[in-house]
């Protein structure tokens, strides 16, 4: 099981009220919220291994490099705040970075360290790319638990990848597979949707996308031609069926879709630091983490966790 780490923490900073407090008063609504999820996460699928995946780098200077777009409105809303915690992107898409979400994360990452739960990022990446390492690697089914349909690309049902969606809050995840990417997308497989994502665009994530060419749009042009390669093969052949309106759109966007995959998929073969993927059993350091719930009266969140991993 691989946790889209800062994804899942907005879902909880959203999901859970700010009343919830530590005992001087500091919201640990992330916190509490997040442990509660990884919990349930535990108790419904008992994963043999876990990792929290982190974004080390939250934009990497390769895909700013191919578009100088990607992510750039974020930049400007971390510069009007002024700076933030280092290491964690300071906005996911369409939100900016709550003041009482950042003093959380660093609380976060210590209470994960503590309990034992693998917490892995690279330098120079996001959490997606060390997501989509681990996926490759993985000898056996994968489940990717993130609020971010930029993973839906990993979906593999020969591989037993899918990805487990909270579709609202920190409730019960949807299962995606490629019945689900079909039935919702019309696309037949996780590189298909990637093909899809490029081609829509996303302006959250700076993508522009091809210039009138919407989600369904895109989803009929890979129906008909397969992949993004058969799309650009059939913009050069005259008998290959395009419209002379959707032939002036690609061919106008050609800049873009040469450099567009390697920005929107992730990366599967990054270098990541030794660490232990087992899901443990109790804690690693308990003295500390007796003392991280004291301090940040992590309460009943904290014994849940420990009872589901204890179970």
């Amino acid at each position: 099981m691989l946790l889209d780490a800062a994804s899942l923490y907005y879902r909880a900073y959203f999901g859970v009220p700010e009343s919830v407090r530590a005992p001087d008063g500091t919201p640990v609504n992330a916190v509490r919220g997040l442990l509660d999820f990884i919990a349930r996460l535990v108790r419904d699928h008992r994963p043999d291994d876990l990792v929290a995946c982190m974004d080390n780098d939250w934009r990497p200077h390769w895909r700013v490099e191919l578009i100088p777009s990607y992510k750039a409105h974020r930049v400007a809303e971390e510069s009007d705040r002024g700076p933030d915690v280092v290491g964690a992107s300071p906005a996911k898409p369409g939100e900016e970075t709550p003041d009482a979400l950042s003093p959380q994360i660093p609380v976060i990452e210590e209470v994960l360290d503590a309990v034992g739960i693998a917490r892995v990022g690279a330098d120079g990446y996001e959490a997606d790319d060390v997501i989509g390492t681990l996926a490759r690697r993985a000898g056996g089914p994968v489940d990717v638990v993130t609020g971010d349909r930029d993973l839906f690309q990993l979906v593999d049902d020969a591989r037993g990848v899918r990805v487990l969606y909270p579709v609202k809050g920190m409730g019960d995840p949807m299962v995606v597979d490629e019945a689900a990417l079909r039935e919702k997308y019309g696309v037949e497989s996780g590189s298909a949707y990637a093909d899809l994502a490029l081609l829509r665009g996303d302006p959250s994530d700076g993508l522009p996308g091809v210039a009138g060419v919407g989600e369904k749009t895109a989803a009929r042009l890979l129906q008909s031609y397969g992949d993004l390669a058969g799309i650009l093969a059939a913009v050069g052949d005259p008998a290959s069926g395009l419209t002379p309106a959707q032939r002036r759109k690609l061919e106008a966007a050609r800049e873009y879709l040469a450099v567009a995959p390697k920005v929107v998929r992730v990366a599967g073969d990054v270098a990541l630091p030794e660490f232990d993927p087992a899901l443990p059993s109790e804690p690693l350091h308990a003295r500390e983490l007796e003392e991280l719930a004291g301090r940040w009266g992590l309460g009943g969140s904290l014994r849940r966790l420990l009872d589901a991993l204890a179970g």
